[in-house]
């Protein structure tokens, strides 16, 4: 019942910026948190940050001071603006949202840090 719909990925170099964003359609009313999680190669799927929406924040100490997420409810869009990437930063980002016991995906955008 929930669509998501990322964009804003690409190749950027260390020290750069990309905004992220994803667009929830369907019955978007049942949201309540949205989020960010990424995927490296190798390595298991973890959170990046998580907004509810009363606009309440959530951020892995890996990003914390440099991403921010942000939520315009009525767009039904969420954000994550991404400063001074690093390479680590590098992996398949994946927007979320929680709908009563349900949890939707969105279809992941790459974003790649490198020189």
């Amino acid at each position: 019942q929930v669509q998501l719909v990322e964009s804003g990925g690409g190749l950027v170099q260390p020290g750069g910026s990309l905004r992220l964003s994803c667009a929830a359609s369907g019955n978007i009313f049942s949201i309540n948190t949205m989020g960010w999680y990424r995927q490296a190669p190798g390595k298991q799927r973890e959170l990046v940050a998580t907004i509810t929406r009363g606009r309440t924040t959530n951020y892995a100490d890996s990003v914390n001071g440099r991403f921010i997420i942000s939520r315009d409810n009525a767009k039904n869009t969420v954000y994550l603006q991404m400063n001074s990437l690093k390479p680590d930063d590098t992996g398949v980002y994946y927007c979320n949202a929680d709908q009563f016991a349900s949890t939707y995906w969105g279809q992941g955008t790459q974003v790649t840090v490198s020189s």
